[in-house]
C-alpha cells in the first residue's frame, strides 16, 4: 500500500532530526552551506528589492551566501508551495507579502496548508500603496476627490494591477470606508494600468510606492495620499498624507515583507534566522537601498509576525467576502 504523504513529511523531518543528533552535530554550526530565498515573482520588482538585499544582510550576519531564487507565478503560490515542500532545515526560505495572506480567501484551493505547513521567521516591514491621479487631474486632496466622486456616483474609475492585489483592495476598503461608488478596472500589470492613468482613460490608483515614485518626482502623477497607518519615510512621499488623516479614519492597507521557513524547522534556527533579518533590516545600509519603495521598517519575534500575519488574513478575508471579489 502506497504511504500516506503526511506519513513520509513525518518521516523526513524525524530522519533529518536524527541526522543531527547522531552525527554529533548542533545548532551552533547552523548554517554550513548557502541559503536559499525564494522569491515568488520575477526578477526586478519590489518584492525581488527587498530579498536581494535582506540577503545580502543576512549573508553577512550568518557568513554564508544567500541565494535569491525567483520563481513567480500563481500569484505568488508557485514560490510558496515549493517552500511548503521543502525540508525544514533551514536551508530554504520565502520572502512572502500581501498576497500570502490574501489568497486563502481568493482561491478555492491551495496545493499547501496554510496553518500547517510554514514556520514564521520574521517580519521585516509594511509598505504603502499610494493614491495617486494624473498631474493634469484637477484633483489635489482626498477631500476634493471625495466630494467629487459623491457627487458623481458611479462615474469614477479605479485601476489595479490585477483582482486581488493590494492596489485592488486597497480601492475597496476605501470605498467601503467612505460609502464611494467607484469602479474597478483590472489591468494585467502596473504599467498598462499606470499609462491609462497618465492618460486619464483611468481616474485613481492605490499603486505600489514602487511603482509610482518616479512617476510622482517626474510631475507625471499627483500622490494625494499613502493607505498605511503612518506617512512614508520615503523622501518623495514624506510630506504626502495618511488616507486616515486625510478624512477617512480606520483606513490602513499596506503591502508588507515578511519571511517564513518549512513548519518543523527547529526552533533555535528559526531565532538564529530571525536574528540575522532583525539585525540586517535595522542597518542604515538596508534602509537606504530599500528607500524608494516607502518602506517602513517593523520587525519583532517569530511570535509577532505569526500574529501579524494571521490578523491580516482574517481582515482581509472580511473585505473580500463583504466586496464579494473573485480572482480574475
Amino acid at each position: 500500500m502506497p504511504l500516506s504523504t503526511s506519513y513520509l513529511n513525518l518521516c523526513r523531518v524525524f530522519l533529518w532530526g536524527l541526522a543531527l543528533s547522531t552525527s554529533g552535530q548542533t545548532f551552533a554550526t547552523y548554517p554550513e552551506r548557502a541559503i536559499k530565498l525564494i522569491v515568488p515573482f520575477a526578477a526586478g520588482g519590489g518584492t525581488d528589492l527587498v530579498a536581494r538585499v535582506i540577503g545580502g544582510a543576512m549573508t553577512n550576519e550568518l557568513h554564508q551566501t544567500v541565494i535569491i531564487e525567483n520563481k513567480p507565478g500563481g500569484s505568488t503560490i508557485i514560490g510558496t508551495d515549493a517552500l511548503a515542500k521543502s525540508a525544514p532545515d533551514g536551508y530554504t526560505l520565502v520572502m512572502a507579502t500581501f498576497a500570502h495572506a490574501v489568497n486563502p480567501s481568493l482561491k478555492t484551493k491551495l496545493p499547501y496548508n496554510q496553518d500547517k505547513d510554514f514556520a514564521p521567521v520574521c517580519l521585516i516591514g509594511i509598505s504603502p500603496n499610494v493614491l495617486v491621479v494624473s498631474a493634469a487631474s484637477p484633483y489635489q486632496s482626498v477631500k476634493e476627490l471625495l466630494e467629487a466622486v459623491k457627487a458623481n456616483p458611479g462615474k469614477f474609475s479605479y485601476a489595479s494591477q490585477g483582482s486581488g492585489t493590494s492596489a485592488h483592495l486597497a480601492g475597496e476598503l476605501f470605498a467601503s470606508l467612505t460609502g464611494a461608488k467607484l469602479l474597478h478596472v483590472p489591468y494585467k500589470g502596473a504599467a498598462p494600468a499606470l499609462t491609462d492613468l497618465m492618460g486619464r482613460q483611468v481616474d485613481i490608483m492605490f499603486a505600489t510606492a514602487s511603482a509610482v515614485g518616479n512617476l510622482i518626482e517626474a510631475g507625471k502623477l499627483r500622490a494625494l495620499a499613502v493607505t498605511t497607518t503612518d506617512r512614508s519615510t520615503s523622501p518623495v512621499l514624506a510630506k504626502v498624507p495618511t488616507i486616515a488623516e486625510s478624512g477617512v479614519p480606520g483606513y490602513s492597507a499596506g503591502s508588507w515583507y515578511g519571511v517564513f521557513a518549512p513548519a518543523g524547522t527547529p526552533k533555535e534556527i528559526i531565532a538564529q534566522l530571525n536574528a540575522a533579518i532583525t539585525k540586517g533590516a535595522l542597518s542604515s545600509s538596508f534602509k537606504n537601498q530599500v528607500e524608494s519603495e516607502g518602506l517602513v521598517i517593523k520587525t519583532g519575534t517569530p511570535e509577532d509576525f505569526a500574529q501579524f500575519e494571521k490578523t491580516e488574513e482574517l481582515r482581509w478575508r472580511t473585505v473580500i467576502k463583504d466586496g464579494h471579489i473573485t480572482e480574475d
